[in-house]
């Protein structure tokens, strides 16, 4: 069985491997290692991630992914939830979830008794959809608040739109351009992914050159 993680967030502002050091100490405490990284920031709301589809492609019948948290792997619909589960059950893969205590039992010891496999892995089934069904209420929820706060701001005059974090990036400038830290460690000490590093260091570099 090889154990491949998969890691998401949700925009370029975010750090999608913020989680990878704890995926990885998880699996080495249990006798294990993971053979492989799928990285994306991707909404979790859509089937049609890069990353996900081709773990889904490269893994074979009965190896296992490992995520931080079911919302990692998904915010869909019901319908694309039923979609994903289909794949997953299609090469029998394996989810282990840090979220989720009885996905863990995919690294204990081989269980031999047949119906004891079988509770597990429909306890496993009802908690994942659960916890599916909850990060996609959790989903809708924040759009449908983020839509009424932009509704009100715009009727009181006060809507800008998105604005650019200048503490955030003035820290990041610091990093990568004056001190000359390395796009991954500038990434980690601000939480964000390494091409919001580039992006961000590359502007500000080329705006104090030419102002």
């Amino acid at each position: 069985m090889y154990i491949f993680g998969y890691l998401r967030a949700s925009t370029s502002d975010q750090n999608a491997k913020r989680a990878q050091s704890t995926l990885q100490k998880f699996v080495q405490d249990r006798g294990f290692r993971i053979a492989g990284w799928y990285i994306e920031n991707e909404s979790g709301a859509s089937l049609q991630r890069p990353e996900l589809l081709r773990l889904l492609d490269d893994a074979a019948k009965g190896d296992a992914i490992i995520i931080e948290q079911i919302d990692r792997l998904s915010r869909l619909d019901e319908k694309s939830w039923f979609t994903l589960k289909e794949m997953l059950h299609g090469k029998e893969l394996k989810v282990i979830s840090l979220d989720l205590p009885t996905s863990h039992i995919a690294l204990s010891p081989q269980i031999t008794d047949e119906f004891t496999g079988s509770m597990i892995k429909a306890i496993n089934s009802m908690m994942m959809d659960m916890l599916a069904a909850i990060a996609r209420k959790d989903y809708q929820d924040r759009r449908r608040r983020q839509a009424e706060g932009i509704k009100k701001a715009k009727e009181g005059g006060k809507y800008r739109g998105r604005q650019a974090d200048s503490d955030l990036h003035e820290k990041i400038y610091q990093l990568r351009v004056v001190n000359k830290l390395s796009i991954s460690d500038t990434a980690k000490l601000t939480n964000v992914s390494d091409r919001t590093v580039i992006r961000v260091a590359k502007k500000l570099a080329c705006d104090r050159s030419t102002g």
